[in-house]
């Protein structure tokens, strides 16, 4: 491609919507122009990038003997209703942008295909002989983001790769999964970029196990944990750890102190002189289900511990059934007391002993606190903790002279600084990643909700087992940015830049330098190294600034040196330069790209 024929215009300054270098990047070079919050024009160097990953992405999938297919964009709603997620994702998350046709049915559009593909399958997958099935799709998805930023890495419209597998038994689908997390570890290797596999949560999605695949960069919206050994790493909402070991109690008699001015951890610790893993604090959220119920959950917790509010969500997800509910819309700190209750509530000195009459009497308010306790709380001796009444705390406690020990789990936020728990010498280490690929084994959830069954080798109905395995294409592109850029631009990986040279002319006018220009653009597309003439008539610093901002990986220069019979080869990664004659340009390439 000529430049002069091409559409592209540059910026010299940042634009004002844009937060992280990446964003400012692929604006002002020209990749990228935004349309609406959220909504962005790919722009022809842009569209070369994802098509190249496209290739990459296609080559892997075909590999593993998986099937591409294009499903509907468009969605209809008793699908997601026989999944039981269309008011998760319209209402609880809101992310889905819905809408009614002429003939008042409510539509969705897809910004996942879990129930149209699920619909599929139970219309075509009859017996065990069909099974494994691989499907995948490279689509526009569609999100309605509360707060759309960073560009391409949280829009409202993007391309992803979503696939889909099913399978007579979970042993199966293991073996798809494997294959998948290779899969897709090959697809970031061959793009050229620095990434790390995760343990994660699998969110609205459902499912068990869960890896995502983080592109490391310092501007990632996800933090993720991980040992040095290489055997642990885990996005901080799934990672679990040991927390920090405690001393010995200084109360060893249960008593109540009056302690005023003291509602945080720390004012307590620094009236009573105590640590803070000596306490045991209480938080109390607002739980709201699908049927409009609200529960008041008091949850206990060591006092030098933050709450994953992930994990917990995804506990009260599985209590749902026993509110008579299915899922959870909204989950909260209950920060005003008059929202739920009549009478005085001591916030900042709860205790796990908080009666349960202080909720006030409403239809669809659970009389009752759900009470639950952090592992770190059920191991907790001799605590310090509120006595329900406020400016007094009880020392010396223990959950025989509070009452019952609610339900235990894993409600604490690893933090970096904590022992690892497969080796408690290994200690977490944290790092910023950018979620590109999410692989999920999903087992029967949406099968199961939706009627999509086999009959076994013994004529019997099972539900599929399926397996989900999402990448974001363009997310992938700005990605790629976020890791590589400098001072003067972007810095393409050769595999999925835009084009692989640009033959920068320094003067147009001279007869010699175009020829020469003409010559070698012509030798190095007919190798197969896609590459771009700058023959624009401007000054050769303006396409030397251009071409860096670009970050296109080697600039080929028909300056001085051609009287030399040489030109100059300019890598943009490490900014060496070469002197190569002009028959060796092509081989000079080759090399250097493997």
């Amino acid at each position: 491609m000529r430049l002069s024929q091409m559409l592209w215009v540059t910026l010299r300054e940042d634009p004002a919507e844009a937060e992280i270098p990446s964003h400012k990047l692929l604006v002002r070079a020209g990749f990228i122009r935004r349309l609406a919050s959220g909504v962005y024009a790919y722009l022809p160097l842009m569209w070369r990038v994802l098509q190249k990953i496209s290739h990459i992405v296609r080559s892997e999938m075909n590999r593993t003997g998986a099937q591409e297919c294009l499903l509907p964009q468009l969605q209809p709603a008793e699908l997601w209703q026989e999944s039981g997620r269309w008011d998760t994702y319209t209402k609880a998350e809101g992310i889905m942008f819905s809408l009614t046709d002429r003939l008042e049915r409510p539509m969705g559009l897809g910004p996942t295909h879990e129930e149209v593909i699920s619909a599929i399958a139970r219309d075509t997958l009859r017996s065990y002989r069909q099974l494994p099935v691989h499907l995948y799709q490279i689509q526009t998805k569609f999100r309605d983001e509360i707060r759309p930023r960073f560009g391409l890495m949280r829009g409202r419209e993007f391309i992803m790769k979503d696939g889909y597998s099913f399978h007579a038994s979970e042993v199966s689908l293991k073996e798809t999964y494997e294959t998948m997390y290779q899969t897709y570890s090959r697809i970031f290797a061959r793009c050229g970029l620095a990434f790390r596999a995760v343990e994660a949560d699998s969110g609205a999605i459902g499912g068990s196990g869960s890896h995502e695949f983080m592109i490391l960069a310092a501007a990632g919206e996800d933090e993720v944990l991980y040992t040095e050994d290489g055997q642990y790493a885990a996005n901080v909402e799934k990672a679990v750890s040991l927390p920090p070991a405690v001393t010995p109690s200084p109360f060893t008699e249960f008593q109540r102190r009056e302690t005023p001015d003291t509602p945080t951890i720390a004012a307590l610790c620094a009236v009573l002189n105590c640590e803070t893993h000596h306490t045991l604090k209480q938080v109390i959220y607002e739980v709201v289900y699908d049927t409009g119920l609200r529960v008041m959950v008091l949850l206990s917790i060591r006092g030098d511990g933050e709450v994953n509010e992930v994990k917990l969500q995804n506990e009260l997800s599985r209590r749902a059934a026993s509110f008579g509910a299915a899922t959870v819309l909204r989950l909260r700190v209950a920060e005003a007391a008059d929202t739920w209750s009549d009478g005085e509530v001591p916030l900042g000195y709860v205790g796990p002993d908080l009666a349960d009459d202080l909720i006030r009497g409403e239809k669809l308010l659970h009389p009752q606190f759900l009470r639950l306790t952090d592992r770190t709380a059920a191991d907790l001796t001799d605590f310090v903790t509120g006595a329900n009444e406020v400016g007094v705390h009880v020392v010396g406690g223990n959950w025989e002279s509070l009452g019952p020990l609610p339900p235990v789990g894993d409600f604490r936020k690893a933090r970096p600084g904590d022992r690892a728990v497969h080796d408690p010498s290994q200690i977490l280490q944290t790092a910023r990643g950018i979620e590109v690929g999410h692989i999920f084994q999903l087992g029967t959830k949406y099968s199961q909700a939706m009627g999509a069954t086999f009959t076994t080798e013994t004529g019997e109905e099972k539900p599929l087992v399926m397996g989900c395995y999402g990448l974001g294409v363009s997310r992938l592109a700005q990605a790629a940015v976020e890791q590589s850029y400098d001072a003067d631009g972007i810095v393409w990986s050769p595999a999925i830049a835009p084009y692989t040279a640009i033959v920068v002319v320094p003067n147009v006018k001279d007869p010699q330098q175009m020829a020469i220009a003409e010559m070698l653009y012509t030798e190095l597309n007919a190798a197969g190294m896609d590459t771009l003439l700058d023959d624009r008539d401007e000054r050769a610093g303006v396409k030397f600034k251009d071409s860096d901002l670009v970050g296109i990986p080697f600039r080929i220069v028909t300056g001085r040196s051609i009287a030399e019979g040489k030109v100059e080869i300019v890598n943009r990664a490490t900014k060496q330069t070469d002197l190569v004659n002009l028959d060796r340009v092509v081989a000079y390439l080759r090399e250097r790209l493997g």
